[in-house]
């Protein structure tokens, strides 16, 4: 997934492509693991989040949302660095899907072998 994240000095609304959060993402786990760097910065009430993502389900769209969040508030603040990277917040996810290989129908999924 990705996500462009802008911080705006505001009352801590989270707009995720033009619509609420919680209307955006269905469960409650996401939307927590989302606001995760501006707890642990003690800045949740201050900026209004504006988000535009793209790619991926659910999960991985709050994990880009969430580092795009964590990066944006080192812009602000470089102090952050501190609270956010024992935490994990600015390691960037490094999977990515595995290449389709020839001879296979998958990246690892073989054709289906008969006996006779």
């Amino acid at each position: 997934s990705v996500a462009r994240v802008r911080l705006v000095p505001g009352t801590g609304k989270v707009v995720i492509n033009n619509r609420e959060m919680r209307e955006y993402l269905p469960l409650e786990s996401l939307v927590l693991d989302l606001m995760q760097p501006l707890e642990v910065t003690s800045t949740t009430g201050n900026y209004d989040v504006l988000v535009n993502v793209n790619g991926g389900g659910y999960t991985g769209q709050a994990q880009a949302i969430r580092h795009g969040i964590a990066r944006a508030l080192l812009e602000v603040n470089p102090e952050y660095r501190k609270d956010l990277k024992p935490v994990g917040l600015l390691t960037r996810d490094p999977r990515m899907k595995e290449r389709k290989k020839y001879g296979l129908r998958g990246a690892r999924r073989a054709p289906q072998f008969s006996k006779r």
